[in-house]
């Protein structure tokens, strides 16, 4: 009885080890992971850091700044090759193409020609995927076999100075996408299964950012940097629910996604530094009471990440930071320059970051100092996506390729 008690413990312990180990890994299906605030629940960091990486693989798809989506053993990419935007859809395990679609399109020119490719990063919701092209073509197509469902073009003509930057939100089937240019665009909720418009909030232009949801009051509201403001829009009917001035100044522009926690809207723009408000209903009418103002500490060209009640991202400066979430103090900087491009995520035990030309930094999430883990190469281009970050499973979107990394 005693020895079969025995095995029945070890047989148990490697069923619930297999069990675990079979767990599929997190999706990260659209701009800034599944809840769009780049955080991630399955990595574990290793013991001992490596040295260095290998790529699994690594596949050429184009040029993009657009950040991939996994869904399940799928990873779809969003890039540029020739006079075409490109989505690709690849098998997460090996990079083998399962299918691609293709369109004829313009490219960025000017000033934003360095970066011809699109910069939105693609939504995956309900079997369907929703891109948005660099000069605003919006398309929804089947994740299956690739096979366009609807696309819109009525934005191509009218796109920002510097081109399509925000990332479509796929909510309650709807696809949120603010389209068009400074003075003339429009806040915009399609069916994402017709692509019929339910509604269109027109008074103010897109900025560069990407807009987020968020539920005051049992009311659900679209929160984002317009051309601008910082605005709050009913998800049911596109009405403004309320309102914050927030114009850029000189050289900057709105582009950093807005943090939601609870109530409190945490947003940030170059040289305006970075404040936080919370959203109250008063009646039948929404406010904005402001919490608190940081002057020392602003965002450009990334999206900051909010954990256990502190905020950490790269400032406008190319630094490192961290500060009080909750009092809006400044925690610490850095004194070693980055790059004012690069992305953040919450990995759980620590943090992970990518920088445009520093590799794939690990730092732990401590408001005492900056205390880096480990910095690892992961390409010789410039980055400008997210890493893509489930189980141990590192996804990175260089200039021209993507390639699977595995930190053991």
């Amino acid at each position: 009885m005693k020895n079969a008690k025995s095995r029945w413990i070890v047989v148990s312990s490697i069923l619930i080890l297999w069990a675990v180990s079979s767990l599929p890994a997190a999706d990260w299906p659209q701009w800034r992971g599944s809840n769009r605030d780049g955080k991630v629940s399955d990595f574990k960091a290793p013991q001992t850091w490596p040295k260095e990486l290998t790529a699994k693989w690594r596949v050429p798809v184009g040029a993009a700044d657009a950040t991939p989506a996994l869904v399940g053993d799928k990873l779809y990419v969003f890039a540029r090759q020739g006079e075409e935007e490109v989505t690709r859809c690849l098998n997460a395990t090996d990079g083998k193409e399962v299918w691609i679609e293709k369109y004829a399109t313009g490219a960025a020119t000017g000033a934003a020609g360095r970066h011809p490719g699109p910069r939105s990063s693609l939504a995956v919701s309900d079997g369907k995927i929703v891109t948005l092209g660099v000069c605003g073509v919006l398309s929804c197509l089947d994740a299956s076999n690739g096979k366009m469902l609807w696309r819109k073009t009525e934005f191509t003509k009218t796109v920002l100075r510097f081109f399509t930057s925000m990332s479509p939100l796929i909510v309650d089937g709807l696809v949120i996408a603010h389209l068009g240019k400074e003075g003339q665009g429009a806040l915009i909720a399609f069916e994402l299964a017709s692509g019929d418009v339910k509604w269109k909030w027109e008074a103010e232009g897109p900025g560069y950012a990407s807009p987020v949801l968020m539920t005051v009051d049992g009311v659900k509201q679209i929160v984002t940097l317009t051309e601008k403001s910082v605005a709050g829009v009913a998800l049911a009917d596109g009405k403004l629910l309320w309102q914050i001035p927030f114009p850029p100044q000189e050289r900057a522009y709105n582009t950093a996604t807005p943090i939601v926690e609870g109530q409190t809207v945490i947003y940030t723009g170059q040289n305006r530094g970075t404040h936080a408000v919370k959203i109250e209903k008063q009646g039948d009418t929404f406010t904005a009471k402001p919490v608190w103002d940081n002057a020392e500490v602003a965002i450009q060209y990334n999206s900051p990440v909010l954990k256990d009640g502190f905020l950490y991202g790269l400032s406008d400066k190319g630094f490192f930071f961290c500060l009080n979430a909750q009092t809006g103090k400044t925690a610490w900087i850095t004194d070693k320059k980055e790059s004012g491009f690069g992305e953040i995520v919450d990995a759980g035990s620590c943090l992970l970051a990518l920088p445009e030309q520093s590799g794939l930094i690990a730092f732990k999430a401590t408001d005492k100092q900056y205390e880096e883990l480990a910095r690892l190469k992961v390409s010789d281009t410039a980055i400008y996506a997210y890493p893509v970050v489930s189980g141990n499973r590192v996804f990175v979107k260089d200039q021209d390729s993507v390639a699977l990394f595995v930190i053991e």
